[in-house]
């Protein structure tokens, strides 16, 4: 979380997310494994149809939404992914990742079943870099991963593969 200390360096920062100069990157534990090792999800999102509180690219009015994903770990039934977003839409790492067929390990919301001894789902906030909006220095923030999300991935990675034969 980044929190301005006056109107002028907020709107600067506000400016900066809108004008895609800062780097937000997530770790994700998925169920399942994507097709590729990399890519894009260009896929507009908006209210579900549905469910009101869910995202979807099955929508009346979608607003644009993209993005990037690249494989960090293959574990026996689940992939640790790093996701960096082009644009920020609420719940739009959720929707894209269940859209791609491979939802956040704890996120029942968005189909992920399986929970790896969570009690939340496993998003995490990895990264933010951005240049600071009065002095122009380069800041860039790395989150270590907290402990709860460390011993899951420790669980994901020893839990045996499924049989899917």
């Amino acid at each position: 979380m980044v929190v301005a200390r006056d109107e002028e360096t907020h709107r600067a920062l506000q400016l900066a997310i809108a004008n895609r100069d800062v780097v937000r990157e997530y770790l994700a534990l998925v169920e399942g494994r994507p097709s590729s090792r990399t890519g894009t999800i260009d896929a507009p999102l908006g209210r579900d149809r549905r469910e009101r509180t869910k995202r979807s690219i099955d929508t009346d009015k979608p607003k644009a939404a993209v993005t990037h994903f690249e494989i960090e770990q293959s574990l026996p039934t689940t992939t640790l992914m790093r996701v960096k977003l082009e644009t920020g839409r609420t719940h739009q790492i959720r929707a894209h990742l269940e859209a791609i067929g491979v939802p956040v390990v704890g996120d029942p919301q968005y189909g992920g079943a399986e929970t790896m001894g969570l009690n939340r789902q496993f998003l995490h906030a990895a990264r933010l870099a951005f240049e600071h909006p009065t002095s122009g220095e380069e800041i860039d923030v790395v989150s270590p991963l907290p402990d709860d999300l460390s011993r899951a991935l420790e669980r994901a990675a020893s839990s045996p593969a499924r049989d899917d034969g």
